[in-house]
Order: structure tokens, then C-alpha cells, then sequence
């Protein structure tokens, strides 16, 4: 099962059909990103089955061009979160791979160039997540890989304000998950 957000909205992608009622399911290989954007906005949430488990992921993929992107769950001394804040919204600091980039290279450079974090060590990986975003009248998906962080040294956060980032602070996990205003992918990866 692979969870995919929209915005506020979810898709479900799943080989099994789940029970309830109104439940939304449609085939993955039938609809069109564009079909499938759509539903998940006006339904809130929607299944996409397929009966085999191995290729759910794939098939998704053969629909949508994929950005890869690392971020951190970075924690102080004081187990408290590093959180951004970007567009009306709490945020968690990530930012696209580049060329000869490692995926743990770019989470490492993306957070300490959107937070002032040096000295950044990666404990292990967290997650992976994913989401759509629309671009010049495209779909794309962005697969961001997480990784549990600790920071070092704890000063001199400085905001990347050309990347819309007006605040970057320490916060305990509750003091954020309490808020309206943090995007659902962050809430599942904060809420485990």
C-alpha cells in the first residue's frame, strides 16, 4: 500500500479492497493522472487497486514524471523537531536531488540551506513519502526520502527566504501536530 497526497486529498494505492461505505475505488490502470488528481479532490480520498502487490508502485509511476527529493526529521539535544515555516504552512525541510547527488547528500545540503544548520548527522531513514504538485499545466510526483537527523550545533537558524521560508524553529512534535496549518504527509510522519 502506498499513500499519495494532493493537497489535503489522498490516494490510496492498494492491492486490497478495503470495506466500508463510501468508499471510493477505481482501477490504477484504467485512469489518467489527470482522472485520478481529479477524483482524489473531489472525493477526498480514493482507492487505486491492483490485484498484484509488486506492481502497484510501478504502474503508478508509468502515469506521472517523478521529482526525487531528502528532507530531515532533525532533532536537538532537547528532542525537539526542526520545522520551517513556508506558504502559510509547517513545514519539515526537504528540497529536490541534483545531478551526482546521493539522496542522503541532497537531504543534507537541502536542510542546512533552508534552516542555517550545520553539522548535520543522519541517524537512519525514516520514510519515503509522496505527493502531487501541477506545474506549468503538468502533474508531477514528488517522492521524498526522510531521514531521522540530529544537529549538532543548534544556532544560527537562518530561514532561506528566497525559497518562500519565513521561519525556521525548534519544536517539541505536539506543539506542531496541535496546529491546522501542516500538510497531511507531515502529520503521518511526525504522528508514528
Amino acid at each position: 500500500m502506498y499513500k499519495v497526497f494532493v493537497n489535503q486529498s489522498l490516494i490510496v494505492i492498494s492491492s486490497q479492497i478495503p470495506f466500508g461505505s463510501k468508499i471510493n475505488i477505481y482501477s490504477l490502470k484504467e485512469l489518467s493522472i489527470e482522472e485520478i488528481v481529479t477524483k482524489a479532490k473531489k472525493h477526498n480520498k480514493i482507492f487505486l487497486y491492483h490485484s498484484k502487490p509488486k506492481k502497484l508502485l510501478s504502474l503508478f509511476l508509468k502515469k506521472i514524471k517523478v521529482i526525487k527529493a531528502g528532507g530531515g526529521i532533525v532533532k536537538n539535544s532537547l528532542n525537539q523537531i526542526l520545522f520551517i515555516y513556508r506558504r502559510k504552512k509547517w513545514d519539515l525541510p526537504k528540497g529536490k536531488m541534483e545531478i551526482n547527488e546521493s539522496i542522503d547528500q541532497t537531504a543534507i545540503r537541502e536542510v542546512s540551506e533552508e534552516t542555517g544548520v550545520k553539522e548535520l548527522e543522519i541517524i537512519n531513514l525514516n520514510a519515503i513519502t509522496y505527493h502531487i504538485f501541477k506545474n506549468d499545466e503538468k502533474f508531477f510526483l514528488k517522492e521524498t526520502t526522510w531521514y531521522n537527523m540530529k544537529a549538532n550545533n543548534i544556532s544560527n537558524l537562518v530561514p532561506e527566504e528566497n525559497e518562500g521560508i519565513t521561519k525556521v524553529v525548534w519544536k517539541n512534535k505536539e506543539d506542531i501536530l496541535n496546529k491546522k496549518n501542516i500538510y497531511p504527509n507531515i502529520k503521518l510522519l511526525l504522528d508514528v
